[in-house]
């Protein structure tokens, strides 16, 4: 049977690879190590060429390096042990043969089910397999801080880039000027501490500035890193509400309250606001859905129609509140068949 004109394919979320679980102490240390590696460099930094400088008069240099070290060691800790936006483990009240549809303007999302976390995620939501949790508008797992990089953190990613660039920067700087001017000086331990704190600065502000460069990007564009294998249908992203909206939604706007309830809210059943669609089945998922309709009158049962969250009473912390601008209460077809023929012809 033909499909319909304005018909929308559902779009999957990419599945990652099964990868081994490795010991928890390992990533953590690297973690640690990485902080411990940022304050020995920071104390030789400030200890020699600093000093010098501050001895001779040239104050400006300590004072900004020293703000910006403060805000970087402040960035990496925070987001070392901050929330990504973690949804914590389901019910059993609904299993997988259950199957939610919802809109993101104008586009299809089937909300895909969670073995490990017993619930169907939101869009954008991803199960992490380094730490085995589901976490809220997931953008990345980062090695370097041992956490993921999510809806409740990733402002906090930002800063951190933004202050090591900028940190990476004056430290360069501030030791080219102290090796310049003490080049009538005989060599000493503060021009080869300056040298050793250059080259490793010199070498990360590169990749670092191309790191801030392509998050930027992303967030212009209202993308995600493990998105890159995803192709929207038609070069249409939902989640996009021009550059101006998607910073101030990253960046500005507010998280909401945290996920400590044992069970998530989109899992709750909320009088008529959400009907789960008994009769589709587990992995089978409709190749189409009809564009939004009105049922028109007339005797016998009408279809079964999925409604959806308005905006402004969807579950609170879900990460696409303000995306989720238009939701439609839609009948959901079959191979091109609504449910209401389906059950004429039994």
């Amino acid at each position: 049977m033909p499909l319909l004109k304005d018909a929308v394919p559902l779009m999957k979320e990419p599945h990652p690879q099964p990868q081994a679980p490795l010991p928890w102490i390992l990533p953590s240390l690297f973690a640690a190590f990485n902080v411990v590696l940022l304050v020995v460099f920071s104390g030789l930094f400030f200890a020699f060429p600093c000093r010098w400088l501050a001895q001779n008069g040239e104050w400006a240099f300590p004072l900004v390096t020293g703000l910006l070290c403060v805000l970087t060691v402040f960035s990496l800790v925070s987001l070392n042990f901050s929330d990504p936006g973690i949804l914590h483990q389901g019910s059993n009240e609904q299993g997988p043969m259950v199957v939610h549809v919802v809109w993101v303007n104008h586009r299809a999302f089937r909300l895909q089910w969670c073995q490990k976390c017993c619930f169907h995620r939101p869009p954008r939501t991803h199960h992490c397999p380094r730490c085995n949790i589901c976490v809220e508008d997931f953008d990345h797992h980062c090695k370097w801080v041992n956490n993921c990089i999510g809806h409740r953190n990733f402002r906090f990613f930002m800063l951190l880039v933004l202050s090591l660039c900028l940190y990476s920067g004056a430290m360069l700087v501030t030791c080219l000027i102290f090796l310049v001017r003490t080049t009538h000086l005989p060599f000493s331990m503060d021009k080869a501490i300056a040298i050793l704190v250059a080259v490793p600065a010199a070498g990360f502000l590169v990749p670092l500035f191309l790191l801030l460069l392509v998050q930027a990007m992303s967030v212009s564009a209202a993308e995600r890193s493990y998105e890159g294998k995803c192709q929207y249908l038609q070069g249409y992203n939902p989640f996009d509400h021009g550059c101006a909206n998607n910073w101030y939604l990253t960046i500005c706007a507010p998280l909401g309250p945290k996920y400590m309830a044992e069970a998530v809210w989109l899992q709750r059943m909320v009088g008529s606001d959400w009907v789960p669609m008994q009769n589709l089945h587990f992995p089978m998922c409709p190749s189409v859905l009809s564009p939004p309709a009105v049922p028109g009158p007339g005797p016998g049962p009408q279809p079964q129609s999925l409604s959806l969250y308005k905006p402004g009473n969807g579950p609170p912390g879900s990460g696409e509140a303000a995306a989720l601008q238009e939701f439609f209460e839609e009948p959901v077809t079959v191979d091109g068949k609504s449910s209401e023929q389906n059950r004429q012809k039994s």
